[in-house]
């Protein structure tokens, strides 16, 4: 696919595009989530990209929605739609939807949407929704403790593209390399002629490390799964509480994302957690110790009687000694329990195994000194032990848990794009059960139908469903619906343009059965608030003339056209664009109190359909909202001019409801 041909998309976008994976996927299947992810491209710009690659690949000029009051329709029900979405992701996923004239776009949407109406807008699956999101990249990852190191300058640039993670090092020698051991936790080499050579460090010679970089870099794929774990660990509820099939295996899946923790780092581990603990508590545990020593020995101090005869104080001070030496004279019993307590508590307060424990005690030496203090540079050996085990420790297990994986990375990503995409369907299933919608059938343009509802329901009534009118109307070629004021004449305009407008989008309609022609285009024009000024007239005129010279193929809804004008010219002005558009094979419904003197100016028989109301009750119309076929309404005054008459004697009233007739 040529991303540039893209309705939308030019030179810049088309660029970002590219960087996708797989961006024709993306795409075709209308996931705005991983389209969004390209640089600059938000989830709203994303989803008219994808509009524009599905018009594209359907061949469709687009247009549909011709009229200002047709694209409020559209709005107003895809509004409906994304109102039950959980996820942001549906909710413009379904941006990708829209009312298009070709079948084979609309054989697409329909055959998702029959899928669609098979899922069970579960609570529980609905509340696992919420924690769903699309997957995040995660961004730069840097590890300093390790480095590669080559002799090879073209294969430094190899190593630099291939794991930005990773300081890449150029060497001369075998010098070079233990230069490097030095000052990193790990050197990995690159090259094959550094096998065999013994160096003090962690030196690796790894000539495939390029070719495995999970292996070196395990921090890789892991820093992806702990940016996502939690979105990843929702997905994962989704799919069980809606019993989908998965892509991956979730147990699998499940036990890595619990053994990772949110920085990226392996969680879980005891072992790993002691050492971690251990490094992280050793300058207090120290401490402390010291704090264990000084304080029995004080107090041995305190209850030891001790006496000096003055030619042992003489020989004593002669010599320069100080407590120390009279600590080793007289406490010495005392201050070696006071060590041995110091040392039992630096290797139980840090957990430490024997041989980790050897070190420790050192770190309080023999020598009776007050107070007692440790050995810093012993401390600082047992700080390098245990971060060098804690580090041996955590690569392992990054590089184990890595593998596991790395290989469920696609998976994992299918994964969301399932459950994001489950959300798309329950939205669309449950659009359908509040409206008690069904899928339309389309008919060939021959079987001359324009649109045929049963039972439609508008969804922008702002009722419950129950109490809504069920209307039945069908039209072929052109028709004027007359009626009474407030009788539903606007609502049956708006159920009609409604219906239209999610079967062309391939979706369920809001009525017990539909059956209609494939249209062009939707026109629809709602009714004029007072008289048009010259120019706007004018204008107005203009464009129903560009209607009636191509209108084949459209379907025209007008609301009460004659208020453009004065009632004489306006019954006059739409007796002819009737007449052009019955001639052009348009499909049409005016709406007008003018119905009876338009069909007396028309130069063909126009149907004149009729809302009719069968009379007041309580000063309220009584109405049937289904159109009569072939029925000039009575007007709200003539019912009301009846009503009096029934009531009272009068001639008056008789007479004047014989001017009705």
């Amino acid at each position: 696919m040529d991303l540039e041909s893209i309705p939308g998309v030019g030179e810049k976008t088309a660029r970002a595009l590219a960087e996708l994976d797989d961006p024709e996927r993306a795409l075709r299947a209308g996931d705005v989530a991983t389209l969004a992810t390209a640089p600059g491209i938000s989830q709203g710009r994303a989803a008219r990209i994808a509009r524009g690659a599905i018009r594209l690949e359907h061949d469709d000029p687009g247009g549909f929605l011709a009229t200002d009051r047709a694209r409020e329709i559209y709005r107003e029900v895809l509004g409906l739609l994304k109102d039950r979405t959980v996820t942001d992701y549906a909710a413009q996923r379904l941006e990708t939807l829209y009312p298009s004239p070709r079948r084979s776009r609309i054989d697409e949407v329909q055959a998702f949407a029959r899928e669609a109406l098979e899922r069970d807008p579960d609570p529980d699956v609905l509340e696992a929704l919420a924690g769903v999101e699309p997957l995040r990249e995660p961004g730069d990852v840097r590890v300093r403790e390790r480095c590669l190191a080559t002799t090879d300058a073209e294969r430094y640039s190899e190593a630099r593209e291939a794991i930005p993670e990773l300081s890449v090092e150029v060497v001369e020698d075998t010098q070079g390399l233990a230069e490097l051991a030095r000052g990193y936790a790990t050197v990995i080499a690159l090259d094959e002629s550094f096998a065999g050579v013994a160096l003090d460090g962690d030196v690796q010679v790894r000539p495939d490390a390029l070719e495995t970089p999970a292996e070196v870099v395990p921090e890789r794929p892991l820093a992806f799964f702990a940016r996502n774990r939690d979105r990843l660990q929702a997905a994962i509820a989704v799919h069980r509480a809606a019993d989908l099939e998965a892509p991956c295996d979730l147990a699998a899946l499940e036990d890595g994302l619990s053994r990772l923790a949110e920085d990226g780092t392996v969680a879980g581990d005891d072992e790993l957690d002691r050492l971690t603990t251990a490094v992280d508590d050793l300058d207090a545990a120290a401490s402390a110790a010291e704090s264990v020593a000084n304080d029995r020995l004080r107090e041995a101090i305190r209850e030891q009687d001790v006496t000096i005869e003055g030619s042992d104080l003489l020989s004593l001070v002669e010599r320069g000694a100080g407590v120390d030496s009279l600590l080793s004279r007289e406490l010495a019993d005392e201050y070696a329990d006071a060590v041995a307590a110091a040392r039992e508590h630096l290797v139980d307060a840090l957990d430490l195994e024997a041989g980790e424990a050897e070190t420790a005690r050192r770190a309080f030496g023999d020598e009776p000194t007050f107070p007692v203090e440790r050995d810093e540079d012993v401390v600082g050996r047992l700080r390098e032990e245990l971060t060098a085990a804690k580090d041996r420790r955590a690569g392992r297990l990054k590089r184990a848990l890595a593998a596991e994986l790395a290989d469920q990375r696609e998976g994992a990503r299918q994964l969301v794009r399932d459950a994001l995409e489950l959300d798309v369907e329950l939205a669309i299933a449950r659009f359908a059960d509040n409206f008690d919608c069904v899928l339309p059938e389309f008919v060939d343009p021959a079987a001359a139908v324009g649109f045929d509802i049963e039972g439609g329901r508008s969804p922008l009534l702002e009722e419950p469903l129950e109490r809504i009118d069920p209307v039945d109307y069908a039209v072929s070629g052109v028709a004027l619906l007359s009626g009474v004021n407030s009788g539903g004449k606007t609502s049956t305009l708006d159920l009609v343009a409604s219906v239209v407008v999610l079967a062309h989008m391939g979706l369920p309609v809001p009525a017990n059965g539909v059956r209609l022609r494939r249209f062009d285009d939707l026109h629809y024009h709602a009714k004029t608030q007072g008289t048009l000024d010259a120019g706007a007239f004018e204008s107005t005129v203009r464009e129903f003339a560009d209607l009636a010279q191509g209108g084949e193929g459209s379907l025209v809804l007008v609301d009460e056209l004659e208020s453009i004008t004065e009632p004489g010219a306006s019954a006059k002005i739409i007796a002819g664009i009737l007449e052009a558009l019955s001639d052009n094979g348009a499909t049409a419904v005016f709406v007008s109190h003018l119905a009876g003197e338009i069909r007396e100016m028309a130069d063909f028989a126009v149907t004149v359909d009729g809302i009719e109301a069968v009379g007041l009750v309580d000063g309220e119309l009584e109405v049937n909202r289904s159109p009569v076929k072939d029925h000039l309404a009575r007007s709200t005054p003539e019912l009301i001019v009846e009503k009096l008459a029934g009531e009272h004697d009068s001639a008056f009233y008789g007479e004047l409801l014989e001017k009705f007739e």
